[in-house]
């Protein structure tokens, strides 16, 4: 297939009418608790929630006692940080999937309770580094364990605690911020090697706290937040109620474009995906965006847009149905395929994509 034939494929839009759209407004507006406000209270209410985040606190919001704090998730790699902080939110705000480097940006997710409030820090998995990139993932996870208060270190208890490890413990150990333990995937492993596991792990660092986890079931996941939470110090509200992450909309539409692209291809482009959201617009019971998604060579473009165009036909109206339920309306998502060659190692492309470490 030419290039000429790729690019008009590349425009191939998910209509509102696929398979699995929303298609009763009375329904959208049951999931929109802001249905009957217009475009323009819209903007406002999100101007002063932001100002309101900008200047730390929200005023007369805050009672006697409050505890409040900011907690990073660090670990190797597919140690399962996105899928704990989505099991504490009760929701799906960080995208997941079995291939290494699939968390690229710092997200902040909010848990709020009457007693605390407790803002995570998903990193991306710490790793040897092979390009810019790498190294760029690497720069932002480790800058996060100076900046937080509670650094939750995650070790998949199904795999052997290896030098990966080890090398994130050394850094972990600098950290002055309190130090939780925490065994993920206790669902995939029996009593005599989790026990194993936590005594490896012991080893590794003077943990001030421990837990075992399985978010996949839902085990522990609540005594998790319950006990970050008692090592919070005193603090202020800093966001505002009702608000679950500060990723902005179209960051969200270009991370759930990569996780789709991620899980419908495995092992043949993963590593060589970014997405940029180029448009992105909001109305009451609509949003509309426009994303692309970047590779390194022309082959893996062919795979991306597949025989047809059914492959970006099947990546959009996956990553359509899961916007759907974010944004609480119907989504049109129109997806484009490009080759810019090199780009894990151009340090301008790395900006341009949102993945570059932000001091």
């Amino acid at each position: 297939m030419d290039q000429t034939t790729y690019d008009e494929l590349d425009l191939e839009a998910n209509r509102l009418d696929d398979e699995g759209a929303v298609e009763d407004d009375e329904m959208l507006e049951e999931f929109d608790p802001f249905a009957d406000m217009s475009d323009e209270e819209l903007d406002a209410m999100v101007d002063a929630a932001e100002a309101a985040s900008t200047l730390g606190l929200v005023a007369g919001d805050t009672p006697e006692g409050f505890r409040s704090g900011f907690v990073a998730l660090v670990g190797r790699p597919n140690a399962g940080k996105s899928t704990l902080l989505n099991a504490c939110m009760g929701s799906k705000v960080a995208i997941t999937s079995p291939v290494a480097q699939t968390t690229r940006r710092r997200m902040r997710a909010i848990v709020d309770r009457d007693g605390f409030q407790l803002v995570f820090v998903d990193t991306p998995g710490i790793h040897k580094p092979k390009d810019g990139l790498g190294s760029e993932l690497n720069r932002s996870a480790l800058a996060e364990l100076s900046d937080v208060d509670v650094v939750a270190f995650l070790i998949d208890a199904s795999v052997p605690i290896g030098r990966g490890d080890e090398w994130i413990a050394e850094r972990v150990r600098a950290s002055r911020a309190t130090k939780i333990l925490v065994l993920t995937k206790a669902d995939k492993v029996d009593q005599a090697k989790m026990m194993s596991q936590l005594a490896r792990a012991r080893e590794l660092v003077d943990f001030d706290d421990e837990i075992v986890v399985s978010s996949t079931e839902h085990f522990n996941v609540e005594p998790f937040i319950e006990l970050v939470s008692e090592h919070l110090p005193a603090g202020p509200r800093w966001y505002p109620k009702g608000m679950d992450t500060d990723t902005d909309d179209a960051t969200l539409v270009a991370e759930f474009v990569r996780e789709k692209v991620l899980l419908r291809t495995r092992e043949e482009v993963p590593h060589s995906v970014g997405v940029v959201c180029d448009a992105f617009e909001r109305s009451r019971k609509l949003v509309r965006a426009h994303a692309t998604v970047y590779v390194e060579r022309e082959g893996q473009k062919g795979i991306l847009v597949g025989r047809r165009g059914e492959m970006i036909k099947h990546i959009g109206t996956d990553a359509r149905r899961d916007l759907e339920r974010l944004f609480g309306r119907k989504v049109f998502l129109a997806l484009g395929v490009r080759v810019q060659r090199g780009w894990r190692d151009d340090e301008r492309e790395i900006r341009r994509m949102g993945y570059a470490f932000e001091e």
